[in-house]
């Protein structure tokens, strides 16, 4: 059975940038009990056509293989396998990133025994009460596609759905098949053509022509519309679509998180980030449109500013999307379509819009003072130490063009979003919808093998840091080289704050906090423990050596680790929307009852 699985992923191919490619591109694996002897010996005989990666972590190399089908469009792919036990729901996690990022991964980790023969075998989670719940049940709500094969044959009916789901624009996501350690290792005669070479393409979903007339008579009818372009235009591949359409209507493009990047950071349409991280332009633009026109996105609280900046009574919301679940968020008019058909046609249907006098001007405006703040919060110190937009400003510059940043949980995806030049569609990569500490430098190591030809620079707290961190020695192994530049606040600086603005005094964030005594806290040396790793790595003593630092990480033949102590305190004033974070109602703090009646005021104004 696991010859005839692998098998039928060498039959699987692809089209990448008009060239057919294999579709998965190859096999991370840590193995054990479970998976050693079925999957394990099936894989070593394809190993010249079907690469397979050892990690350290089984968390990091699901993130690594996640990143790498983002970096790839979705149009490629890769799968992960484990043991039995703690390998298995070491997994978990990453499953949820995929599953909330519409990610595609397949998942095939060992199960117990399907004979029950030997059970409970070792690390076997028992249910009680029913026999067939093994540790692998917890993959269910963290996957789109779920299945047990407890039979050989059951292979021809779940592999072929695995794939249709992973490569489905609506339903893509995370796939788990997990596989019982006896099934992986019998025969069963399947017929040769389960393996006929299969070629997938992706499907462009026309919108309906009544949904399209109603939207023409939208558009045109707006006065100050704005577009928001989310992750749904890089997957369909629209960016220069989003482009030409927004440039010849003149309409304003404000980013999500996962859109961010679709046109470039110069782009006179582009007025950036969108949201509680957003820019002031585009937040401003927002709270005065008439029409919103979101592309490929989710819609979720940070870009709506927990939705006081989309879904407003005096303003129309159009949501173009493949999918039909997040068409219907927030009373939108509804183009359930493709992104690229979307625009195209509307290009082709709209000769004009109706915009307000003094709409594009404002726009270009608006964008033009973005511009100066972004260029204030990068280059002006708040105190002693830098904060996260000076370094990212020194990081920005240095790496201006071929590279693509990485980053994922904490302040410094809030600082990117707001500040972040990004020169082209593939350099900017930040996982913020799951938020998950940890994906950083396995999402890395994930981008550079999607992209070799690209710096790779991996921006990453000293919190997330400790979380996941051994992908540093698998990236030096692969020989894929990876600029770690870590940003040392001592501790989680991003949540302290937010622990301060909902009026409590922090505590158990930063580590200087969160023990008996300041002096308590552990004191460590990060270049020191990179080296251990395999990289090279230094700990600059400021801003100012930080510039001839990355260059040096830039000129070096592996991965290398820059480390920079930055302020807990600091974050970009300017830009921002606010985001709902419940504060206590009753409390003995008087800051705490100040910041309810803050809270209270917000509510009553959504």
């Amino acid at each position: 059975m696991a010859q005839a699985l692998v098998r039928y992923l060498l039959a699987q191919r692809s089209v990448v940038d008009d060239r057919e490619q294999a579709l998965f591109a190859g096999v991370f694996a840590i193995f054990g009990h479970g998976n050693v002897a079925g999957l394990g010996e099936a894989l070593e005989g394809y190993r010249d056509r079907l690469p397979v990666l050892r990690a350290h972590n089984e968390q990091a190399m699901a993130h690594a293989a996640i990143a790498y089908a983002k970096a790839m469009r979705r149009r490629r792919m890769m799968a992960c396998t484990t043991s039995v036990g703690p390998g298995a729901t070491n997994m978990v996690t990453a499953a949820a990133v995929a599953h909330l990022n519409r990610l595609p991964v397949l998942l095939l980790p060992g199960d117990a025994f399907a004979s029950r023969l030997p059970d409970p075998v070792l690390q076997q989670v028992e249910d009680f009460s029913d026999p067939t719940v093994t540790a692998n049940d917890c993959f269910k709500p963290v996957s789109r596609y779920w299945d047990r094969i407890t039979r050989p044959e059951q292979l021809m009916q779940s592999l072929p759905q695995a794939i249709s789901v992973m490569t489905d624009p609506v339903d893509c996501g995370p796939v788990t098949l997990a596989l019982p350690q006896d099934v992986q290792a019998e025969a069963y005669d399947y017929p040769v053509s389960f393996f006929r070479p299969s070629l997938h393409r992706l499907v462009r979903q026309p919108p309906d022509a009544r949904q399209l007339e109603v939207v023409v008579g939208l558009i045109v009818g707006a006065e100050r519309p704005l577009i928001v372009a989310g992750g749904g235009v890089h997957y369909s591949m629209a960016c220069a679509d989003l482009g030409s359409f927004a440039e010849r209507l003149r309409i304003p493009v404000a980013e999500t998180q996962a859109g961010k990047g679709a046109l470039p950071w110069d782009h006179p349409c582009n007025v950036g980030a969108m949201g509680v991280t957003g820019s002031a332009a585009a937040n401003s633009l927002a709270a005065e449109a008439d029409l919103i026109i979101a592309v490929g996105t989710r819609l979720q609280d940070f870009t709506t500013g927990s939705g006081l900046l989309i879904g407003r009574p005096d303003c129309n919301l159009l949501s173009i999307n493949v999918a039909r679940h997040d068409l219907a968020k927030r009373s939108a008019v509804s183009l359930q379509s493709d992104a690229r058909c979307a625009l195209e046609l509307l290009e082709a249907r709209l000769d004009s819009t109706n915009l307000a006098p003094d709409w594009a001007e404002r726009t270009q405006r608006l964008r033009n003072e973005w511009s100066r703040a972004v260029t204030d919060a990068v280059t002006k110190q708040p105190g002693n130490l830098p904060s996260d937009a000076n370094v990212l400003g020194i990081v920005n510059q240095a790496f201006e063009e071929n590279a693509v940043v990485v980053c994922a949980a904490g302040g410094l995806p809030g600082e990117l979003h707001k500040l972040w030049r990004a020169s082209d569609q593939d350099a900017y990569h930040v996982e913020y919808g799951y938020s998950c500490m940890g994906y950083e430098i396995a999402g890395g190591l994930g981008v550079k093998l999607a992209r070799p030809e690209r710096d790779v620079v991996v921006l990453v707290g000293d919190g997330s840091y400790l979380m996941l961190n051994s992908e540093i020695a698998t990236s030096v192994a692969l020989g894929r080289k990876l600029i770690v530049v870590l940003l040392d606040n001592g501790g989680f600086g991003c949540i302290n704050r937010l622990q301060a603005s909902c009026g409590t005094d922090g505590y158990n964030n930063l580590l200087d906090g969160s023990y008996a005594t300041p002096e308590a806290a552990p004191s460590i040396d990060f270049a020191a423990h990179a080296r251990s790793l395999g990289a090279k790595a230094e700990k600059v003593d400021g801003i100012d050596s930080l510039g001839s630092a990355l260059q040096r990480a830039r000129d070096a033949e592996r991965t290398c680790v820059v480390v920079i102590d930055t302020d807990p305190t600091a974050s970009t004033a300017a830009g921002g929307a606010w985001w709902d974070v419940p504060v206590a109602e009753v409390s003995d703090s008087v800051s705490v009852d100040a910041a309810f009646e803050d809270y209270r005021r917000k509510l009553g104004e959504r």
